[in-house]
């Protein structure tokens, strides 16, 4: 679709996921139809998503549908957030020919009057807007202080790892995504099912080129039942993040090769200082190490990374490549301990096994960070 064709009348479908929403489902749908009412300009539609509800929830949207035709409903089987919206997406594109997508949590949490903003923005030619907690104006007065500190966290992660750090609210559950997107979408890169799906739906997203603008919300304790969200998805969240940085294997070679010629640098400058220029073994460390950093630098720099385009300035990405490597030998260093200490692991193992884990996130920060693929 082109901008031009958003001016006009717009096919918007509604994606509710739902599991035992039945306090809330009913309530979101008519908010919605009543947004629609009011603005009688773009035709919505509403899809609920359900995975087997065990309580009235499937018999309320069946209620309603009898009574409106833009409402409708498919199941299936409870395999998590993720595998909901995904069949949901194919539904809305395939069988509702929709231009816009709304992803909307079912339980009153996300404000439906706010949906016109939404769609305004899209028209002006927006590609994914994002209700958004962490931008000025947005706000979560119910949060406790440790679960504001684990979405932080998670964001800030998502952000780098993932290389969206133009995005404050990675993991929303309050977008309008253009479907043009969508249709180019690949599933099976998106493996994750349960909440985690938000994070890798966004950084797929901004990779493919989207136009991603945030608006703020404010974001409310649900109006009833339980929240669904498990620890087995809060696992899949942290496990699914380096993921989110892998997208370019020739890039990781590259990567890996610079690296390794790195610690040819560091050792052999080393031997050479103390060896024949009697240089302190205090001192010459921090020589070679430096050395090899340089070194590497200037190989990813117009190597690994010389075909990305960057709005950074040479000393900007040296710094950033200073800070990640930095961040990436505390971690080193911190999984040593762990297994050396801990766990009583053969020192020379457990050093392996903290320089690959510090290897993989030196790579993901650099890739997604300092040399950004700004396409």
């Amino acid at each position: 679709m082109d901008i031009d064709s958003l001016n006009n009348n717009l096919k918007i479908c509604f994606v509710l996921p739902t599991y035992n929403e039945e306090e809330n489902i009913e309530n979101i749908i008519k908010q919605i139809l009543e947004e629609e009412r009011v603005q009688s300009t773009d035709t919505f539609s509403i899809l609920v998503v359900d995975d087997n509800s065990s309580d009235e929830t499937q018999d309320i949207v069946k209620g309603l549908i009898s009574l409106n035709q833009k409402i409708h409903l498919i199941t299936g089987p409870k395999k998590g957030l993720g595998d909901a919206y995904k069949r949901g997406f194919e539904f809305a594109i395939d069988e509702l020919n929709a231009d816009l997508i709304f992803q909307m949590d079912s339980d009153g949490q996300h404000d439906a009057s706010l949906i016109p903003n939404f769609i305004n923005y899209i028209k002006e030619g927006k590609d994914v807007i994002i209700g958004s907690r962490f931008i000025e104006g947005g706000t979560t007065p119910d949060f406790s202080f440790s679960r504001l500190f684990m979405s932080k966290v998670g964001n800030l992660l998502v952000r780098y790892v993932g290389g969206i750090t133009q995005v404050k609210d990675c993991t929303s559950g309050y977008r309008a995504i253009r479907t043009s997107y969508l249709k180019e979408l690949d599933f099976s890169y998106l493996s994750t099912r349960g909440y985690s799906f938000q994070s890798s739906l966004l950084s797929d997203l901004a990779w493919r080129g989207a136009d991603i603008f945030e608006i703020p919300i404010e974001f409310s304790s649900r109006k009833g039942g339980d929240s669904k969200l498990a620890l087995r998805d809060q696992i899949e969240f942290l496990l699914n993040i380096p993921r989110l940085g892998f997208r370019n294997t020739k890039d990781f070679i590259k990567y890996s090769l610079v690296g390794m010629s790195g610690v040819f640098v560091n050792l052999g400058l080393y031997t050479l200082l103390t060896r024949y220029y009697e240089v302190s073994e205090l001192l010459a460390p921090l020589i070679s190490i430096e050395s090899a950093l340089i070194s590497n630098f200037i190989l990813n720099n117009f190597w690994t990374f010389g075909k990305r385009t960057t709005q950074s300035r040479i000393r900007v990405k040296f710094l950033k490549f200073h800070l990640a490597s930095g961040f990436s030998a505390l971690i080193n260093y911190a999984v040593f301990l762990t297994l050396f200490l801990v766990f009583q692991l053969y020192d020379i193992l457990a050093n392996l096994l903290g320089i690959a884990l510090a290897a993989i996130v030196n790579y993901l920060i650099n890739s997604n960070w300092t040399w950004k693929d700004n396409k």
